[in-house]
């Protein structure tokens, strides 16, 4: 595909405000992983999230506009603005707006339910209904910065930001819009905790590819890259690949490796690669059993010389918005031309052949693959290069 820019990013994230603060996060090699206080998990088996908790959302927002978003539309245009910032200039008005989420305004919803029981259908606040929708967030990033190009919401799982990048990207290079804003959001509610914790999906603390791990560990916040035709940025979009694990039950990851290992092969074939040509792998793992089992096999079958491999979700966890700040890590390594760390491994399973990092490292960077397998059965691979 045509080479795309990577021209600002903002971050809203756990520990970090900022592409800057975010980057000094992964530079000292230390999550944002802490108890839950939000709300009480009492009766639960896992205990721990990571959680955004410096955000001011008035910093970002007018306090008029303030009181019309829920929780992931604060995030995302928060996020919107700061990459805006970041690159320095207005967008156009005819760029689009593509942004991922996992679960959506759960929690809103769950608020305007609770209004409807109790007030009756006349009653229900009707903002709370317009909040309780997945596009939100992508409305208000379109609404508040005049954009009148595309606006998408894409819903899928643990790939959901990595789908919204490729759409995004992918719509630029074809001319449809000048630039677009990409990005991911998501929150950790209650009622998904919940579900999740029932379903075992959750560990205890998160391990990306280590034998003992045991479940992931939800993240939330936002992160928006800006993408569009130029000559320089943190990095460019090279190349997608995509495709669906037939292996995969609804809610699980399954165990088709050649499904894998042929959406990766695809992407580095849509930039014009050979396999060779891959410096590192911004991993996908999250610390479920199946899932990390799943990438560590597919990258053994595509890579005779397994290139090094970043495990990001470590720092700040999983679904949309750890999808969209595992993206922003691995542009921040090719700009900065170092490898970081992967933190919560210590020995991997007996049959793989790699470890991932465990200590940053400067290093020629060309080109980073970047992974996103989600439970159900979806694969979006992405090459990122200098």
């Amino acid at each position: 595909m045509t080479r795309i820019a990577i021209t600002g990013i903002g971050v809203i994230a756990p520990g970090a405000i900022g592409v800057d603060q975010f980057a000094a996060l992964l530079d000292n090699g230390k999550n944002a992983i802490a108890p839950i206080d939000r709300f009480d998990t009492t009766g639960l088996r896992a205990h721990n999230a990571a959680l955004v908790r410096d955000f001011v959302a008035k910093d970002f927002i007018s306090p008029m506009k303030l009181r019309r978003m829920n929780t992931l539309s604060r995030f995302g245009v928060a996020a919107a603005r700061l990459a805006t910032m970041d690159r320095g200039d207005g967008l156009p008005n005819a760029a689009g707006v593509a942004m991922g989420t996992a679960f959506g305004p759960v929690q809103t919803s769950v608020d305007y339910m609770q209004e409807y029981v109790e007030k009756g259908a006349a009653l229900a606040p009707p903002q709370l209904f317009a909040e309780s929708v997945a596009n939100a967030p992508g409305s208000h990033v379109g609404i508040e910065f005049g954009l009148r190009g595309f606006n998408v919401t894409l819903t899928q799982r643990e790939s959901s930001a990595l789908s919204a990048l490729m759409y995004a990207a992918s719509q630029v290079a074809k001319g449809t819009a000048p630039a677009a804003i990409a990005g991911g959001v998501e929150e950790v509610s209650e009622i998904v905790f919940a579900v999740l914790d029932r379903l075992d999906t959750l560990g205890l603390c998160s391990q990306p590819f280590d034998r003992s791990r045991e479940g992931m560990i939800v993240g939330e916040g936002g992160a928006a890259l800006i993408l569009e035709p130029s000559d320089r940025g943190y990095a460019f979009v090279s190349g997608f690949g995509i495709g669906r694990d037939r292996s995969a039950s609804i809610s699980d990851w399954g165990d088709g490796v050649d499904d894998v290992d042929a959406a990766m092969r695809a992407a580095i074939d849509d930039a014009e690669l050979s396999i060779d040509d891959i410096d590192a792998i911004y991993a996908s793992a999250n610390s479920t059993v199946r899932a990390d089992r799943l990438e560590y096999r597919a990258i053994q079958s595509l890579f005779r010389n397994v290139p090094a491999v970043v495990a990001t979700k470590g720092y700040f966890g999983e679904y949309a918005a750890g999808g969209a700040l595992q993206i922003v890590a691995a542009a921040l390594a090719i700009r900065d031309q170092k490898l970081h760390a992967s933190i919560g491994f210590s020995e991997g399973e007996d049959e793989m052949r790699f470890n991932p990092t465990t200590e940053q490292s400067s290093r020629e960077l060309r080109h980073v693959l970047v992974n996103s397998l989600s439970a159900g059965g979806g694969i979006v691979c992405a090459v990122l290069s200098r």
